[in-house]
C-alpha cells in the first residue's frame, strides 16, 4: 500500500462528469491551481455510460431498421439478408467514447488541470482525502471546493440487477448477445430510448410504466404520439401497471404486474431496471465539511452561485438538483467556476431545454399552456404538422408535429414543445428566442433555409400569427 502524502490547491474539484469537468476548465481558464479527482472515467455518466454511447447504439439500431424497412419505399435495395452486428456496433461505440474521453483529458491539459484517480472524502471546511486506486492516501488542502459526483442509479427491492437477468442501463449498452425479448421497467426517457434500441436491434420490447403515461411529467400529448410511434415499431406500451413480483429463477424472467386491479405476467428473456437516479452524495463526509445534504433526496442545496450552505463550498450537477441533464450541469460548473474566482455570474434561465432521442424525437423548451396559464398568462397554441413541410417529405419523415406557445396578451413567444425527425436540433434556436424576449412575429420574420426542418419553426410561428402560409387553416383566436 502506498503513503500517506499531503498536497495544496487552489481549487479541487470532486468528479470529472459535466459539471465537474467544465468547472476545471472555467477555473484553468480564470488562472486557478486546479486538482480535479475522478473515481472512475473522465467524462462521467453521460460520456461513459448514458449520452454518448446510447445515441451512438440508437443511431446505428435506426440505420438498421431505416434500411429494412424503409429502404425499399425509397429506392434502397439490399441484395440477400440486412443483419444487425452487435459486436460491430458495440466496438463502434467503445472508438467514439475512447475518442470524446481522450478529448476531455485534452482539454483538461490544456487548462493546467492536474487530474488524479481516487476517491473523495472531505475532512473539515478545507481539507479533504483522497484514496487512490492502490489505496494510498493523500490529504488535500484547497481554498475552494466543487462537489460534482452525478447520480446512480435507483434500485427498487425485489428487483435489484444481477448483470445476467436484471440488467442496468449500464448493462444494455454493453450488451454482447441481443436478448429475444426484453421488458423495460420504467417508461421515462431511458427507458423509452434504450427500449426502442433494442427493438430496433430485434428485441421483442414490453415497457412498463407506473404512471398513467410513458415519460411521466411531460406534456400528455408528446407522451401519447410517442406512445403511438412505439406501437407501430411493435414495442408493447404498458402505462398505469405496477410491477409486484419478479420471477428469475428459470432461463428467464417472469414479471407479474397488475393494472385496474387486473394481474397478469410477462415472460421474457431479461429485464431492464430503469426507475431514474439519486445523487451520489454519501460518504462524501459532507457533515464534517458543513455542507448540508438533503435529507430525504440527497441532493446538496446550491443557491444561485452554486454555493452550498458551507462558505467556499460549491456543488453543481446531477448531485445538486433537478433536472439531471448533461447541458445544465455544464452551466452549473462554469457558475460555480466563476463564482469561485470573484467574478459577477449566476445560474438563472427562462427555458431549459431536453430531448428524448427515440425515433421520432422528442423536445421541448420553454412553457407549456399549462404553466403559462399558472403564471397568470393568456397562452395560445398553435400546431404545424410535419406533413406540411417539404423537408420532412423528402427525408420520407412526415410524421409529427411542432406546438408553439405565445402570449396573447404581449405576442411573446414562451414555448416549443415536439415529436418529430430532428425536433431536438430546433429547441436551442427557440431556447435563444425565450432567453432574449423575442415575440412570436420575431422568430416568424427570421428567415430561415429552405428545405430545413428549421423552416417548422417560421411556419409555426405564422400560424400562430393567423398569417400560414404553407397549410390552409388558421388557428382558432379566442373571442
Amino acid at each position: 500500500m502506498a503513503g500517506t502524502y499531503a498536497r495544496a490547491t487552489e481549487a479541487l474539484v470532486v468528479g470529472g462528469g459535466p459539471a465537474g469537468y467544465m468547472a476545471a476548465i472555467r477555473l484553468g481558464q480564470l488562472g486557478k491551481k486546479v486538482l480535479l479527482v475522478e473515481a472512475d472515467q473522465l467524462g462521467g455518466e453521460c460520456l461513459n455510460r448514458g449520452c454518448i454511447p446510447s445515441k451512438a447504439l440508437i443511431h446505428a439500431a435506426g440505420l438498421f431498421e431505416h434500411v429494412r424497412v424503409e429502404g425499399p419505399e425509397v429506392g434502397v435495395l439490399v441484395e440477400g439478408t440486412v443483419r444487425f452486428d452487435l459486436a460491430a456496433a458495440q466496438r463502434w461505440k467503445a472508438a467514439i467514447v475512447a475518442k470524446e474521453r481522450q478529448g476531455v483529458a485534452a482539454l483538461l491539459r490544456s487548462a493546467q488541470v492536474t487530474v488524479l484517480p481516487g476517491r473523495v472524502r472531505f475532512t473539515g471546511p478545507r481539507s479533504a482525502e483522497l484514496t487512490a486506486p492502490d489505496g494510498g492516501r493523500e490529504r488535500i488542502d484547497f481554498a475552494a471546493a466543487v462537489i460534482a459526483v452525478g447520480a446512480v442509479p435507483t434500485s427498487l427491492k425485489g428487483f435489484e440487477p444481477d448483470g445476467r437477468k436484471v440488467l442496468t442501463a449500464y448493462d444494455v449498452l454493453d450488451l454482447s448477445e441481443l436478448p429475444r425479448s426484453v421488458v423495460v421497467l420504467g417508461g421515462g426517457v431511458s427507458g423509452c430510448e434504450l427500449g426502442e434500441y433494442l427493438a430496433s436491434a430485434g428485441a421483442e420490447v414490453t415497457l412498463v410504466e407506473l404512471l398513467p403515461q410513458l415519460l411521466p411529467g411531460i406534456d400528455p400529448e408528446l407522451a401519447a404520439e410517442l406512445t403511438r410511434r412505439l406501437e407501430e415499431r411493435k414495442v408493447v406500451p404498458r402505462a398505469g401497471t405496477r410491477a409486484l413480483a419478479l420471477d428469475r429463477s428459470g432461463d428467464g424472467v417472469r414479471l407479474t404486474v397488475e393494472k385496474d386491479g387486473t394481474r397478469s405476467e410477462i415472460v421474457a428473456d431479461r429485464l431492464f431496471v430503469t426507475i431514474g437516479k439519486r445523487p451520489a452524495t454519501d460518504d462524501l463526509g459532507l457533515d464534517d465539511a458543513g455542507v448540508r445534504r438533503d435529507p430525504t433526496t440527497g441532493f446538496v442545496p446550491v443557491d444561485d452561485r452554486q454555493q452550498t450552505s458551507a462558505p467556499g463550498i460549491f456543488a453543481a450537477g446531477d448531485c445538486c438538483r433537478p433536472p439531471m441533464l448533461a447541458h445544465k450541469a455544464y452551466r452549473e460548473g462554469v457558475v460555480a467556476a466563476e463564482a469561485i474566482a470573484g467574478l459577477p455570474t449566476r445560474y438563472a434561465f427562462q427555458a431549459m431545454p431536453w430531448v428524448v432521442f427515440t425515433e421520432p424525437e422528442v423536445a421541448s423548451v420553454g412553457l407549456t399552456a399549462a404553466d403559462a396559464e399558472r403564471a397568470g398568462l393568456r397562452p395560445r397554441e398553435a400546431r404545424f404538422p410535419y406533413a406540411a413541410l417539404g423537408r420532412a417529405h423528402a427525408a420520407h419523415a412526415t410524421d409529427g408535429w411542432v406546438k408553439l406557445v405565445g402570449d396573447d396578451a404581449t405576442g411573446r413567444l414562451l414555448g416549443l414543445h415536439g415529436v418529430g425527425s430532428q425536433v431536438g436540433e430546433l429547441v436551442g434556436e427557440v431556447g435563444l428566442a425565450i432567453e432574449m424576449g423575442a415575440t412570436v412575429r420575431d422568430l416568424a420574420q427570421t428567415i430561415h433555409p429552405h428545405p430545413t426542418f428549421s423552416e417548422l419553426l417560421q411556419e409555426v410561428a405564422l400560424l400562430w400569427l393567423g398569417e400560414p402560409m404553407h397549410v390552409a387553416r388558421r388557428p382558432t383566436r379566442p373571442s
